[in-house]
């Protein structure tokens, strides 16, 4: 089972970050589609009344506490960082496929010295 975290704007210009296991039914509860009652009431409370919603950014990862764990990561930023995160590049699904996502720093080299 593949595990997202995504970023909503909502109609004010807000933005939401939120988890999810079924990525285009989690976007269609928020904006409420669905000819049922409980269709119209489902999503969160924040995002009902900011209908609609279009999801700016996403990432999958192969575990909900890895997914759970970036959700936090990303609430904790500021507006800013956010806006910054949804303009970069989205992550490839090979995130999901259990490949590291840390990054390998390459040491500089040192210059040698010639006498």
């Amino acid at each position: 089972m593949i595990h997202y975290i995504y970023i909503l704007q909502c109609a004010d210009e807000s933005l939401y970050t939120g988890y999810t296991t079924d990525i285009k039914k989690r976007l269609e509860e928020h904006n409420g589609i669905g000819d049922t009652k409980s269709a119209k009431s489902a999503g969160a409370k924040y995002t009902r009344p900011r209908r609609p919603v279009q999801m700016v950014y996403n990432e999958s990862y192969n575990t909900r506490s890895e997914a759970l764990q970036r959700e936090y990561a990303i609430k904790q930023l500021t507006r800013a960082e956010k806006l910054l995160l949804t303009q970069t590049k989205k992550p490839t699904t090979s995130m999901a496929k259990g490949q590291d996502r840390k990054k390998e720093v390459k040491k500089p080299k040192k210059d040698k010295v010639v006498k």
